[in-house]
Parts: structure tokens; C-alpha cells; sequence
């Protein structure tokens, strides 16, 4: 497998599902202000909507989408404990929680304040309403278990290590939530997450 991600972007998830899982690949760092790689590749070629993540598989499959890819990673090694099994309910739990982080947290939240083109009125929305209510439903449901399905960590678990990530980028304080900044805290700990992590913001320090 091939891994096309940015520095501490959304793809980070994805690092941290491989790590956690023991699966091998390769990683090609895109540089998304020029959809190119970092070898001078054009990324387009490989994801024509020039967003990270982008999977090759295998068999030369290109999966693109952050959800999807979570899910076939975890899918690829079951024994990991990263997605329950097709047909369990906790299954759509964990589908659930995916499509929560990356609607409700990483576009409404982050996208839009991340973005230049945004209106500041939209912005300001995004900081001052959508923020708190997002991160107070995130901190009731964390605030007596360690993780969002189950009693294990899941790829949901890696994408909301990712997007809490860019709270302080953000301009934020994540103590604000205390509940969800101690959990944030002891995700970090795990060795594939604390690796992960570590590599792409020694990657975002060097650029």
C-alpha cells in the first residue's frame, strides 16, 4: 500500500491505523498548494480532487476519502481491534462516529476555519457555536469511557486524536473541555499514535 498524506492533516488518522495495525506501506508527502508530490509528482494523477487522503492498494486500487480508507485499513487486519466486523451493531457505531468527526468536527469546525476563502462571519459561527456544542456531545460521551465504541481503540479513536490535533492551531484551548483534553492527553501516549505524530510534525517542522 501507498499512503499520499500532508503533514498533520486528516491523513494523520490514517498513519496512525497503519501503525496500530502492524501494516506496512509507503508514504508520499503531498504538497497541497501545488497538488504535487513532494518528489514532484503530479498528485492530481492519483486524486483528481487533490484532497488528502489517497490510498494505493495492492492491487493498484486507488481509495480515496478519509472514512473509507480508516475502514479498509482496519478491515485489513481484523485481529487489531481497529473496526468491529461487518454486521455487528457496534459496527455502525463506530460508522457513526466516523461520519460525526468528519462532518460535524473536521468540515463544519476546522474546515472552515482553516480556510482563507471562508467568510468571517461563517468563521466566527464555527468558533463560537458549532465548536462548543460539538465539543461538549464529544466530552458527554467520553466523559467515563476511554473510547468512542467499545472498550478498545478504533480508527474513530485515530481521527478524533487527529482533529483535536489542530485545536491549538486553531487558536483554541482545549482546556475549555478538560474532559476531552485529558482524553486527548493518554491517546497520545500509545506508541503508534505518540510515533505517528511525531513523525509528521518533525515533517512540518523541516518544511
Amino acid at each position: 500500500m501507498d499512503l499520499y498524506f500532508a503533514p498533520l492533516s486528516c491523513s494523520l488518522a490514517t498513519r496512525i491505523a497503519l501503525y496500530e495495525s502492524g501494516q506496512a506501506a509507503g508514504f508520499h508527502e503531498v504538497l497541497l498548494s501545488t497538488k504535487k508530490t513532494k518528489a514532484g509528482a503530479d498528485y492530481l494523477a492519483i486524486n483528481p480532487k487533490g484532497q488528502v487522503p489517497a490510498l494505493v492498494c495492492d492491487d493498484g486500487e486507488i481509495l480515496t476519502e478519509g472514512v473509507a480508507i480508516l475502514q479498509y485499513v482496519a478491515d485489513r487486519a481484523p485481529a487489531s481491534g481497529l473496526a468491529p466486523p461487518a454486521g455487528d451493531f457496534a459496527r455502525y457505531r463506530l460508522q457513526q462516529w466516523l461520519n460525526y468527526i468528519a462532518s460535524e468536527v473536521h468540515k463544519q469546525v476546522f474546515y472552515t476555519l482553516f480556510n482563507p476563502m471562508i467568510p468571517v462571519e461563517a468563521k466566527t459561527f464555527a468558533r463560537e457555536v458549532a465548536l462548543p456544542a460539538r465539543f461538549d456531545h464529544l466530552s458527554a460521551q467520553l466523559k467515563d469511557r476511554a473510547y468512542l465504541v467499545g472498550d478498545q481503540f478504533t480508527v474513530a479513536d485515530a481521527y478524533l486524536v487527529t482533529a483535536l490535533n489542530w485545536v491549538a492551531p486553531a487558536g483554541l484551548d482545549l482546556k475549555l473541555w478538560p474532559v476531552l483534553a485529558n482524553w486527548h492527553a493518554e491517546q497520545l501516549k500509545r506508541p503508534a499514535v505518540a510515533r505517528a505524530v511525531g513523525e509528521e510534525f518533525a515533517l512540518r517542522a523541516a518544511a
